[in-house]
């Protein structure tokens, strides 16, 4: 940030235990009708359909895999196929700040949205494994820029009174995405059309680029705020990224537990380099001593956690309550329906109190959620146990959607600079992606400890979750402590 913003805005710089003002400057609140209203329809549009395209993105190709190998083989790197999406999503998601202040709104959306769209041609020609793993790689970069955007447009997008709302609307993509992404990519794979799968994406992409062209904001200066790409803070993010990635993938045993220490070494490095560097990849303000921003970030990754279980779920639904695919998968999407369906109740809290005593039950609800999942797992499950199950996920969805939408909101009201609101916007997806992308690899080395027993495999990997999402009672407490009591 530049002298003149910090004297513009000297609490974007203060080491104080507070966020922004929660409430907006006229005392009142918009509603859903203000937000798809004519004026501002459009661009919620943009802002939601990005993230929708991504979210959905990520299942939707599961969905395909089996027929993709069937057609052009490459089942040896069928795990790079997610990895390498997910890899360059984390970059991505990581220059939106910057990109948004050199292009503008409008400019960065279309090159988001024209990246996607490369990617997912790529994708529809490929005629081997290679090929689509290096559109996945293409179409990663376009979806983590388009992804983060999403956060990060809402404060220039739209007026403040509808910046909850808006959080919300944009956080729900992701439980649409889960909810839409397998049906439509096994429609697809059902007729073996799965490289008109990736054209359908491609026309979604390009007619959101046109709308984002025409109705979003351009740059507000010459590349005002810009600042340079951090990239030691990117190399060590991106090697612990594919330190977790791998250890997911080796031996259970000695070669596991090195990949997840140096995971854990290299998250420790970039921690350290961003304390002391001059290019950041989230706000300064996140390493002060007394500010909250940090509480909030991990926060966002402790809920976001507690979404990866939903990846295997499936699995055992078929394994061990003998569900058909449909059925499972359905199971499967019950955590995010409960994300979706909390949070478009949750952004009408109006109150500082009724918002922090929501972000701080949130993980509580959550790990009940996934406890009472773990703790009703047996094999050939009855029909009633299969509905518990499904109760209890939906709840501990319902956990994540209480805070979420006003865990972003105060991201982008910790600082009254525009540049460094937009930039702590932006870092809510940047956290949400590392935190899919490494407790993905973690929940994978808890199955893998399973061995040939599903039920073991259920088990360890709930349990192992849980433990990591009861580290968010402590920092969303931290956290609710700056919005009100």
């Amino acid at each position: 940030m530049t002298e003149s913003s910090a004297v513009k805005a000297p609490t974007a710089l203060a080491d104080q235990p507070s966020y922004a003002p929660e409430s907006p400057p006229d005392g009142t609140g918009g509603g859903w009708g203000e937000l798809f209203s004519r004026r501002f329809a459009a661009a919620a549009s943009i802002l939601a359909g990005g993230v929708a395209l991504y979210a959905m993105n990520l299942y939707f190709t599961a969905a395909l895999m089996p027929s993709i190998v069937a057609d052009i083989g490459g089942e040896r790197y069928y795990a790079w196929v997610a990895t390498g999406f997910l890899m360059a999503a984390v970059i991505a998601s990581m220059l939106v700040s910057r990109l948004l202040a050199r292009l503008g709104a409008a400019r960065a959306y279309v090159l988001g949205f024209l990246v996607f769209g490369a990617g997912a041609v790529l994708n529809a020609a490929s005629p081997s494994m290679l090929a689509l793993i290096l559109g996945r790689v293409v179409q990663g970069l376009g979806g983590g820029l388009v992804a983060g955007l999403g956060y990060a447009v809402i404060r220039s997008a739209l007026p403040e009174r509808l910046w909850t709302r808006a959080a919300g609307l944009v956080s729900a993509m992701w439980g649409v995405g889960t909810l839409v992404g397998p049906s439509l990519g096994g429609l697809f794979a059902q007729f073996g059309a799965w490289r008109w799968a990736y054209v359908l994406l491609l026309l979604a992409a390009l007619v959101l680029a046109v709308l984002a062209r025409r109705v979003l904001p351009g740059p507000s200066g010459p590349g005002a705020g810009a600042g340079p790409v951090p990239l030691p803070s990117l190399l060590l993010l991106t090697l612990a990224a594919a330190a977790f990635s791998i250890s997911s993938t080796v031996p259970v045993g000695w070669a596991t537990v090195a990949c997840i220490v140096g995971g854990l070494v290299l998250l420790a490095g970039f921690v350290a380099v961003e304390r002391r560097g001059a290019a950041t990849v989230l706000p300064h303000r996140t390493y002060l001593a007394g500010n909250g921003l940090k509480w909030l970030y991990l926060t966002v990754a402790v809920l976001c956690a507690g979404v990866v279980a939903e990846n295997f779920i499936p699995l055992f639904g078929q394994g061990l309550g003998g569900l058909g695919p449909l059925v499972a998968g359905f199971l499967g999407a019950a955590t995010s329906a409960g994300w979706t369906t909390a949070q478009l109740f949750s952004v009408g809290i109006e109150s500082a109190r009724g918002r922090a005593r929501a972000i701080r039950t949130a993980p509580v609800v959550l790990v009940a959620g996934l406890l009472v999942y773990a703790l009703t797992q047996t094999a050939h499950a009855s029909g009633p146990r299969v509905v518990v199950w499904a109760v209890a996920l939906f709840a501990a969805g319902t956990g994540i959607g209480l805070a979420f939408p006003h865990l972003s909101v105060a991201a982008m009201r910790s600082s009254t600079d525009p540049v460094e609101g937009g930039k702590a916007a932006a870092a809510i997806n940047t956290t949400q992606l590392i935190a899919f992308s490494v407790t993905s690899a973690l929940a994978g080395t808890l199955v893998n400890l399973g061995g040939d027993s599903l039920l073991a495999s259920a088990r360890y990997m709930t349990f192992g979750i849980a433990a990591i999402t009861v580290l968010g009672v402590g920092t969303a407490a931290l956290t609710a402590r700056r919005l009100g009591r």
